[in-house]
């Protein structure tokens, strides 16, 4: 019994015998002996259930987190963290999220600062991969795309709160200045905008160029102006008001109208027609 006892250790890496595992490194015969008793086992047993119990408790918390999003048909009465847990499960499909959730409220602000974060930022998040990184930065780039099918229907924009609603929607998200102009026949439906330029007014030179052959391009009626301030006050600087009344001259000169020039700063907006920044002629009196 002895003699095949230590013919089984020559051959196999480990024999359980009499209650004890005996490791032998490769190589070296006796050498480098680990061995597990039977309470060592039990224990090793234990960790491995409370494992396989942690994955079935986040498995369940998951399904329960999804099944009121569908019930709710939205995040209404969710916390912001359980926002971003529940997202976050589907690049993470085995992981307990709510930890890295909190992380990210925590070093970001809010929903709204997480999700105009970069990839590379959100990746220095702790439990943020390349994967969970895109995803979350695609929520506000989805949102346009969503809005941008809603406006491809005409819409018209006849007050200054339909004006302002309708550039926060094409503004949403954005991390850079953008500049737009917003082109509308003569019953203010609007015909088409195109972003002209990205930085502030007084840095792009060649948009007046551009802005007068969107215009002309869409047989616009009047035009209005839209830019952003990414986390700024929505006053409009010096130059923004200089470059807003050359444009006007121009447009003027070619019969089309400026019916106004809106700021949009987060939440809060500035037209520039209601402060009597910019001068009207005989073809409108702004929204």
């Amino acid at each position: 019994m002895a003699n095949s006892r230590k013919q089984l250790r020559r051959e196999l890496p480990g024999i359980l015998e009499d209650g004890e595992y005996w490791y032998i490194q490769p190589g070296r015969r006796d050498a480098g002996k680990t061995e597990m008793h039977e309470g060592d086992a039990s224990e090793a047993a234990a960790a491995d259930g409370e494992a396989a119990q942690n994955i079935n408790r986040n498995a369940g918390h998951r399904a329960r987190l999804r099944e009121r999003f569908r019930e709710n048909q939205g995040f209404e009465g969710f916390s912001d963290h359980e926002v971003l847990e529940l997202l976050l499960t589907f690049g993470a499909p085995r992981k307990d999220m709510k930890d890295t959730a909190k992380d990210l409220l925590e070093t970001f602000g809010n929903l709204k600062g997480v999700f105009e974060a970069r990839p590379e930022q959100l990746k220095s998040v702790r439990g943020i991969g390349e994967q969970q990184a895109t995803f979350l930065s695609m929520m506000l780039p989805i949102t346009r795309v969503v809005l941008k099918c809603e406006m491809q229907d005409p819409k018209q924009i006849s007050n200054r709160r339909e004006l302002e609603y309708f550039c926060k929607e094409i503004q949403m998200g954005r991390r850079v200045e953008t500049f737009w102009v917003i082109c509308v026949n003569a019953q203010c439906r609007v015909l088409g905008s195109r972003r002209i330029s990205e930085g502030s007014l007084s840095e792009v030179s060649a948009y007046p160029r551009l802005v007068m052959e969107t215009a002309l391009n869409y047989n616009a009626h009047s035009v209005f102006f839209c830019h952003n301030h990414p986390g700024g006050t929505c006053a409009p600087s010096a130059e923004d008001i200089a470059s807003t009344l050359q444009l006007q001259r121009l447009l003027n000169g070619v019969g089309i109208a400026l019916l106004d020039h809106m700021i949009i700063a987060g939440a809060n907006s500035y037209s520039m027609a209601q402060h009597g920044d910019i001068e009207f002629g005989a073809r409108g009196r702004g929204v």
